[in-house]
């Protein structure tokens, strides 16, 4: 079937002068109709995305391994339910010494609760969105881990009080609405969220098992669990209760039509900034809209087609929002991670990262010995 929004993508010669893939690896429209399909039902069953598409399920799990395999797109799943509390999410800025830039990313690249790192230009060099269970995490991540490393300058980082929006929720809008009822018309009435529930051991596997793959059936599943297949249902059924697990289906910016990631921080007064917010979330470019901690209270990423589009969407915002003042802007060099999973500089996938809490003996060391030293009266001794 075919779509109802055409989108560009990237000319395959210039990306090929650079890229690695084979030309004929390329997606063409079938292929972006499956990335759209599966950003729309992540978990359904290939027979079910095949007549979405016309085609045979075998033909659409063909096609998707063919995208895998060439770095083009991915799937990812992830939590960052540690208790029966929401986790802090975090915007984490980090300025490198001269030359420094990348062997900082590098030594970070695997930190487990660091969701993206991006290379942007501007005031600062890398922008982290991380997870963490409390702010004394936090405060230990900035103070005894970024802080020590070689080459990093200077931090600043800012607390989520509310994220209205994230990534896993946009969608490159490709199949038509007899498609779309396909993949979603098995889904049952929408429920209210749950509180969350403190995961166990058994979670904490599933966890593991669905970040390697979260389109395994239950059955196959459970087996490498050791439990039954009713067992991980029940489980499932559970998590996507109370929105413990958050699905993604990417594509390569330089594929997606959007290659532009801009993030804007800015200043809104603090009784319009929920309606403000409620209006950037429907916006076709909105990756990411989180009201902020610091004094640029609302921050918004968003892909563009093009650079010379910024200005005009700019433009827009004021139009649309005259109380919204843009303070600050970036433009994303190099997307280092995303949803936990390392990219190369044109946005194609190397390998995934699970996403889980950090911890570290070393920094727990340091901050214990800081405790002890202030018990004894501070800085005081030779």
């Amino acid at each position: 079937m075919r779509s109802s929004t055409q989108e560009s993508t990237a000319d395959p010669a210039s990306v090929h002068r650079t890229g690695t893939a084979a030309a004929d690896a390329l997606p063409d429209e079938l292929d972006y109709l499956l990335i759209t399909a599966l950003q729309t039902s992540p978990r359904a069953e290939w027979a079910q995305i095949g007549k979405a598409l016309g085609v045979d399920g075998s033909t659409a799990a063909r096609r998707w391994n063919r995208l895998t395999e060439a770095g083009h797109a991915w799937l990812s799943c992830y939590t960052v339910a540690s208790g029966v509390t929401l986790p802090i999410i975090a915007f984490i800025e980090v300025d490198c010494v001269a030359g420094a830039l990348h062997e900082v990313a590098a030594r970070i690249a695997d930190d487990p609760h660091l969701i993206t790192i991006e290379h942007v230009t501007g005031s600062r060099d890398l922008v982290l969105t991380a997870a963490f269970p409390d702010q004394a995490m936090l405060a230990r991540y900035v103070g005894f881990r970024l802080g020590a490393l070689p080459g990093v300058a200077a931090t600043r980082s800012q607390i989520a009080t509310a994220v209205h929006t994230e990534g896993s929720r946009w969608r490159l809008d490709r199949l038509d609405p007899d498609s779309q009822d396909v993949l979603t018309k098995d889904r049952g009435p929408s429920l209210p969220r749950r509180g969350l529930t403190a995961p166990d051991e058994l979670d904490h596997r599933l966890y593991q098992l669905l970040s390697e793959d979260f389109r395994r059936p239950a059955a196959r599943l459970a087996e490498r669990l050791g439990v039954s297949p009713t067992t991980v249902r029940r489980r499932l059924d559970r998590m996507h209760r109370e929105d413990a697990l958050i699905y993604r289906c990417e594509v390569a910016r330089y594929l997606s039509g959007w290659p532009i990631s801009v993030t804007l921080w800015g200043i809104a007064p603090a009784a319009d900034t929920a309606r403000i917010a409620s209006q950037l979330i429907g916006m076709r470019e909105t990756r990411l809209c989180a009201s902020l901690s610091g004094p640029h209270n609302l921050m918004l990423a968003v892909w563009l087609r093009s650079a010379e589009e910024i200005g005009a969407f700019e433009a827009r915002l004021a139009t649309r929002f005259p109380e919204l003042v843009v303070a600050d802007r970036a433009v994303t060099l190099w997307p280092l991670k995303l949803a936990g999973h390392l990219l190369d500089p044109h946005g194609r996938h190397i390998r995934g990262v699970p996403v889980t809490f950090w911890e570290d003996p070393d920094a727990h060391r340091a901050e214990d010995a800081l405790l002890e030293r202030l018990r004894d009266g501070g800085g005081h001794h030779a």
